[in-house]
């Protein structure tokens, strides 16, 4: 049963309504051919075994005939991309004549069977005619022309087998086969409005798609403004705080001239709220990249020693600020990747930088690096507040911080692990952390690891 959109077809705005509806009911058409098929192959095997081989061969000539130009015209039309109105009247002409031809053998199948038993009270016939107009209200209900002229046809079926009994047979009031024709009223009823409720639920479903895709696209257009409003406002703000960040860096350096000490506790905030503003500026701007596609990667074959060593050394005064000591452990220095070395030495200087300033004084934050199977490992596990596995989403989330004093007061702007996890899953690699025992998380990182004809050395320890 198909009662929404074919997701699988993407229309254009102002595609009419009208071809919507088609490719849907063309679509389900051809999903549905071999349960079909199924059905015939029934309804034939029963009527040649117990009634006549003539009218089941009859039926399957007509039946091939029918299935074989819907398929032809159903492929048609899903190949169609146009819009013309003229092809669109053609279209659902041949699609009513498909639907008189195929409704047609149906209940030629049934007054056929019904005439080889005689009067009686037709379950048999009846029962497949009642399953094809089930089957028509579940799955031909997204052109409604096609549906009425299915109806019609087999509600006429319905009336014309037991009327022709009656008359036949000259039946009173009070004979079965009055009682199968009030009978064959009720379920063409019963048809009716399953075809209209079914009818229904899929205009509506097509309407709220169409809501949805207006919404869509709005959406789009507010992220696209969105997105260049960030990147224009970011570049015209990083130029001024460079200039900026460099006055005061001069102050602080003395090359003005010595300063008092109140102006130089004055002048290390300012520098340090302009870092920070910078930071977030370029956080901004890699977000921005990311968002669009349009991040660029520079990969080539790097030792992933040293690229973590050179991070180690980088960032070990911004961890002696906070009394935490870089511990390093490497298995083996004898490990290769296909690698953006910046973008992963940003990666890094971001987990340690988290992992500093998050443990306490005095602590230790421990990195390591080894080999597992065919990826290589690099670890960092800091003594800090620790982490559970319900923050996963708060710790890669943009903009979000594990909701805590001691993370609050340490600032940031809770986009470097989201754009950090979206640097690894360039490089095909992943990021991700594991919970410690009460206290400290281990992020690790791992990458693909690539084989390289260099001399190995011995492992290193810091």
């Amino acid at each position: 049963m198909n009662n929404a959109i074919n997701p699988k077809e993407e229309f254009l705005p102002g595609t009419p309504l009208i071809i919507k509806e088609m490719k849907d009911y063309c679509q389900v058409g051809m999903d549905l051919v071999w349960q079909r098929q199924l059905i015939f192959g029934a309804a034939l095997v029963l009527a040649a075994f117990y009634y006549s081989i003539q009218l089941a061969l009859i039926c399957l000539a007509l039946i091939a005939v029918s299935e074989i130009y819907d398929l032809i015209l159903f492929r048609k039309i899903l190949k169609w991309r146009g819009k013309e109105q003229n092809i669109i009247n053609r279209f659902l002409i041949q699609l009513c004549l498909s639907t008189a031809l195929s409704a047609g053998i149906i209940s030629f199948y049934a007054v056929g069977i019904s005439h080889l038993q005689g009067p009686t009270t037709h379950f048999m016939p009846l029962f497949f005619l009642f399953a094809a107009a089930l089957f028509a209200a579940m799955n031909n209900h997204h052109l409604r022309l096609v549906l009425v002229i299915r109806l019609i046809v087999y509600g006429v079926t319905f009336i014309f087998i037991p009327a022709r009994d009656i008359y036949e047979t000259q039946a009173n009031i009070h004979s079965e086969l009055w009682a199968q024709m009030f009978t064959s009223l009720f379920v063409l009823y019963f048809i009716i409005d399953c075809s209209r409720i079914y009818l229904n639920f899929y205009r509506s479903n097509l309407s709220q798609m169409e809501i949805i895709k207006s919404e869509n696209e709005k959406s789009k257009i507010a992220l696209k403004a969105k997105s260049e409003f960030l990147s224009t406002m970011s570049h015209e703000l990083r130029t001024p705080l460079t200039s900026i960040k460099g006055s005061i860096d001069m102050v602080n350096s003395g090359v003005l001239g010595d300063s008092s000490t109140q102006i130089k506790s004055v002048m290390n905030i300012a520098e340090r709220n302009c870092s920070r503003l910078v930071k977030l500026i370029n956080e901004i701007l890699d977000l921005q990249k990311i968002e669009s596609g349009s991040m660029k990667y520079n990969f080539e074959t790097q030792d992933v020693c040293g690229i973590v060593l050179d991070t180690i050394r980088s960032n070990q005064p911004y961890a002696d600020k906070y009394g935490v000591t870089l511990s390093t452990f490497i298995e083996s220095s004898d490990l290769f990747a296909r690698v953006d070395q910046s973008r992963l030495e940003q990666v890094f200087t971001n987990i340690i930088s988290n992992a500093s300033k998050f443990s306490p004084p005095g602590g230790c934050v421990k990195v390591r690096m080894k080999a597992i199977e065919s990826n290589i490992r690099i670890e960092f596990e800091d003594e800090g507040i620790g982490l559970s596995e319900n923050d996963r989403d708060k710790v890669f989330d943009r903009f979000s911080q594990i909701d805590s004093s001691d993370s609050r007061k340490m600032g940031g702007t809770g986009l470097g692990m989201n754009i950090s996890k979206a640097i690894i899953d360039a490089h095909d690699g992943i990021l991700d952390y594991e919970s410690g025992q009460g206290s400290g998380t281990l992020f690790y990182v791992e990458l693909k690891k690539i084989a390289q004809t260099d001399k190995s050395r011995a492992p290193v320890v810091q």
